[in-house]
């Protein structure tokens, strides 16, 4: 059974989430596809915390930890559906990559909902989290590689390969079609460098 690792850049509500594979320097994209962490219709769900902001602390701790909740199991239910297609095509998931961002803690919800800046952060930190926590709920282990630090972290992992593994993601978009967009690049290549980094 060959291995296989899959990297997601989360968005508010939805991410993009690609499962790679290699043989040697040979990089394979085995699956990709666009994951939905909210459901269709959720008030306020997109956007936890600015729905929040207008809701007294109490009821903005219970509606952000309820949407949590939902959006985990969501995202819960796309992990095994896509670990279970790979092993139907015998891949074993090795690790999962989280693209983060400025990984700056985040200050108590109090102070989140007072500053419209913090309310973007969180959210954006948000839907990372859920799909992390789901990640650990399967006990699939999670990375988590700052978006720039990933250039540095692929040329430490890859050294002289990086830039002809770069190069082989960059022409996938010929051969898959679209959508491969900076979202699914990214998502490989830190899928790749979690990949590379497990003991087999």
């Amino acid at each position: 059974m060959k291995r296989a690792a899959i990297g997601v850049r989360m968005h508010s509500g939805w991410g993009a989430l690609v499962a790679v594979s290699t043989s040697g320097n040979t990089v394979e994209i085995i699956k990709r596809r666009r994951i939905a962490v909210i459901a269709s219709g959720s008030a306020g769900a997109k956007q936890p915390y600015h729905f929040a902001k207008n809701l007294s602390l109490a009821e903005a701790e219970k509606f952000v930890g309820s949407c949590f909740a939902a959006s985990k199991c969501l995202a819960l239910a796309v992990l095994r559906d896509v670990s279970e297609k790979l092993l139907e095509r015998h891949y074993r998931l090795a690790g999962s990559a989280v693209i983060l961002a400025s990984g700056r803690a985040l200050p108590p919800l109090s102070k989140i909902l007072g500053s419209h800046t913090a309310i973007h952060a969180a959210e954006g930190e948000f839907f990372r989290e859920v799909f992390s926590k789901a990640c650990e709920d399967l006990e699939l282990a999670v990375t988590g590689i700052r978006e720039r630090d990933l250039q540095e972290r692929a040329n430490t992992t890859f050294g002289k390969a990086t830039a002809g593994m770069q190069h082989q993601l960059s022409r996938f978009g010929r051969s898959l079609g679209p959508p491969w967009t900076a979202d699914q690049k990214t998502a490989a290549l830190a899928a790749l460098i979690v990949l590379a980094n497990k003991v087999p």
